[in-house]
């Protein structure tokens, strides 16, 4: 018992997570007293609190696979769960099914957490050397390692062009397979920089930030399981339930746009994307690229 308590610790000072547009996603939300919420990407449960600070009786379901933010969240918000106002599900949410239960409101903020970025280990970021792995969820077996030292030449090209929307996709895939074995965080950026002329390498953008996205988002699946989240989670929605999706770049923002505005079970709340304010921008420079949509379930009963 007491060796879990250190973990539940360890884990609630390791997981530090600044929540991207708060007050935009509450407002948005329309909380209501009572209400019954889904966040599927619960992370450090910065969004969740909010929930269930931003109205009395508020019951929030969190969903996440990565078994350090249940554990933190599980510890830093502990009364939430004695009051059975707080459900922790382990999970990716491609995987969740509610059943019959509907909510007044669902989140999805589909930002890498700040943790995961920090903590060297994970291999999310080029920052610090690390084996390259940047798993979501410890237990899948597929990591950014055996992508770039195993895929086609072709493959890896149409990858890092595709989810990076990196120009000089052909050129870095030659370059990654000329280097192989790529075993660490810091050996890939620098493969990958060789592809910049200098004046580049040292711009506001690091040369590898585009490579290092489209591996993290193919080896999580992210665009797979957004789309799927577009399609199923309407149907979760209580009539005029609200649904608020939080990207962080183009290919997730025009995934949730060109879903939201067709979909006949939901009103577009948000003509265009809400994002941070100067004032969040200043405590949290990692909100610029940050965007909200959010959108209503019709009224089975109304004819709009």
């Amino acid at each position: 018992m007491a060796h879990a308590n250190e973990e539940a610790q360890q884990a609630q000072s390791t997981f530090h997570h600044i929540s991207v547009l708060p007050t935009e996603l509450i407002n948005g939300l329309a909380i209501k007293p009572g209400g019954q919420y889904l966040d599927v990407t619960l992370g450090g449960g910065g969004h969740t609190q909010l929930l269930l600070e931003a109205a009395e009786g508020t019951e929030v379901w969190g969903i996440d696979q990565d078994e350090v933010a249940i554990a933190a969240v599980q510890s830093r918000l502990s009364h939430y769960m004695e009051t059975n106002r707080l459900h922790l599900i382990h999970n990716n949410f491609d995987e969740f099914h509610p059943g019959e239960q509907k909510f007044d409101g669902i989140i999805a903020d589909l930002g890498v957490s700040s943790v995961q970025f920090d903590v060297a280990e994970r291999g999310f970021s080029f920052r610090s050397e690390a084996p390259l792995d940047m798993r979501m969820n410890q237990q899948q077996s597929l990591t950014a390692a055996e992508i770039v030292n195993t895929w086609e030449d072709k493959e890896l090209a149409d990858l890092i062009y595709e989810l990076g929307e990196e120009r000089r996709s052909r050129r870095i895939a030659r370059k990654i397979i000329e280097n192989r074995p790529i075993e660490t965080t810091t050996q890939l950026a620098y493969v990958v920089a060789g592809c910049f002329p200098p004046k580049q390498r040292h711009g506001r953008i690091h040369t590898a930030t585009r490579t290092f996205q489209a591996l993290r988002i193919a080896v999580n699946r992210e665009l797979e399981v957004l789309d799927r989240l577009l399609e199923v989670a309407p149907d979760w929605l209580k009539p005029e339930g609200r649904i608020g999706i939080i990207s962080f770049h183009s290919l997730e923002d025009r995934r949730v746009k060109h879903a939201f505005k067709p979909d006949e079970r939901l009103r577009v709340i948000t003509k265009r994307p809400l994002t941070a304010s100067e004032t969040e921008l200043e405590v949290n420079p990692r909100s610029r690229s940050a965007k909200l949509r959010i959108a209503e379930r019709r009224d089975r009963s109304s004819n709009e």
